[in-house]
């Protein structure tokens, strides 16, 4: 098998500017990634998907390779992931290049671990699924999700109103750390969700998204809780 990890790291930034490389306990945070892919032995190749210059000379410094930049199209604020993970394919097979499997490392993920990687990768294969998608527990049941109609509040679903939360039904959001997902699916199917997909279960303490200041910092408190 051939595999292809992919870390798409845009410059644009807006929420936390240049958030991609920010610095996190010391070193730049899309370091944790590389260094996490690189760890695992899984890839044939390792490659952030860039249009910044500047991301890209950090990305090689810490070992992946930029082999071409991110076309203009793709680095906006409507590409989607699979956009730019089609682009990417797309180009290492017009240099000759094929690949098995992909994995998708998102380059704020600063608490993802090497077994993480790996143990989803086997679920690839085990259940003979197209894609594993990394997914945390909703820490609330949604079921009891409340809402504002004018200025009164109201329950979405009141038929849950009486129902014990640990009655409700489980449900999981995605952790926004990784993804795996076989090539021929991804370029078939056009998405990271695949109709045979599964997913790969995180703790809250292994999830955080980052889109502020405050993030920032629990996700540190949270890398702190794990690894040191």
């Amino acid at each position: 098998m051939h595999n292809l990890a992919i870390i798409p790291a845009r410059g644009g930034s807006k929420r936390i500017p240049g958030k991609n490389i920010k610095f996190f306990l010391g070193k730049p945070i899309i370091a944790y990634s590389i260094e996490a892919a690189l760890k695992t032995g899984l890839f044939d190749e390792i490659m952030v998907s860039t249009e910044d210059k500047n991301i890209a000379n950090i990305a090689k410094t810490y070992g992946a390779s930029i082999p071409f930049y991110r076309s203009p199209d793709n680095a906006d604020d409507y590409a989607t992931l699979s956009d730019v993970l089609i682009e990417v394919v797309n180009n290492y097979n017009k240099l000759g290049l094929n690949f098995d499997n992909i994995c998708c490392i998102l380059p704020t993920a600063p608490l993802i671990s090497v077994n993480q990687i790996r143990e989803a990768y086997k679920k690839l294969y085990s259940e003979q699924v197209d894609s594993i998608c990394a997914i945390v527990k909703f820490s609330y049941p949604i079921f009891r999700s409340l809402e504002f109609s004018g200025q009164r509040l109201k329950m979405i679903w009141p038929e849950y109103l009486r129902t014990r939360s640990q009655d409700l039904k489980t449900i999981y959001h995605d952790a926004g750390s990784f993804y795996w997902i076989k090539s021929s699916a991804l370029l078939k199917e056009k998405t990271l969700y695949c109709k045979e997909g599964s997913g790969y279960e995180l703790t809250e303490l292994q999830v955080q998204d980052i889109d502020s200041e405050i993030d920032w910092q629990l996700a540190e408190l949270k890398y702190k809780l794990l690894y040191q």
